[in-house]
C-alpha cells in the first residue's frame, strides 16, 4: 500500500485544517488506519486511529475532542479534521496503515505503510 498525505499548511490558533491520506496500490478495506505526528528530534506519536469499518476509533488525550478521524473505503481515503488548533500542534503529520485482524482491531501494531508527511504550522 502506498499512502499520500496532503492538506497541511499554516493556520492560526483556534483555526482548522483538514488532512487527507490517499491510499493506492490496493484497497485498504481490510486495514486499520492512523495518524501520527512528529516534532523535531523526537519520535512519531500516535494521534488517532480508526478500524477497518470505521466504527472504532482511538484518540490521544492531547487531541481528543478537537480532532476527528474518518475514512471512506469506497474512495480508499482517510481524513483528519483538526479544529481549535494550538501552537503545540505544529509538527509533521504522517498517515499509516496496517492489516487489521478483526472489525474491532485498529491495526496499530501492524502499521507498515507510511505516507510521506505533511507539515502543519499553527501560529499564535
Amino acid at each position: 500500500v502506498q499512502l499520500q498525505a496532503s492538506g497541511g499548511g499554516l493556520a492560526q490558533a483556534g483555526g482548522s485544517l483538514r488532512l487527507s491520506c490517499a491510499a493506492s496500490g490496493r484497497s485498504v478495506t481490510d486495514y486499520g488506519l492512523g495518524w501520527y505526528r512528529q516534532y523535531p528530534g523526537r519520535d512519531r506519536g500516535l494521534l488517532a486511529a480508526i478500524s477497518r469499518n470505521g466504527r472504532h476509533t482511538y484518540y490521544a488525550a492531547s487531541v481528543r475532542g478537537r480532532f476527528t478521524i474518518s475514512r471512506d473505503n469506497a474512495k480508499n481515503t482517510m481524513e483528519l479534521q483538526m479544529n481549535n488548533l494550538r501552537p503545540e500542534d505544529t509538527a509533521v503529520y504522517f498517515c499509516a496503515a496496517g492489516r487489521a485482524t478483526s472489525d474491532q482491531d485498529l491495526g496499530i501494531r501492524a502499521y507498515d505503510s507510511w505516507g510521506q508527511g505533511t507539515q502543519v504550522t499553527v501560529s499564535s
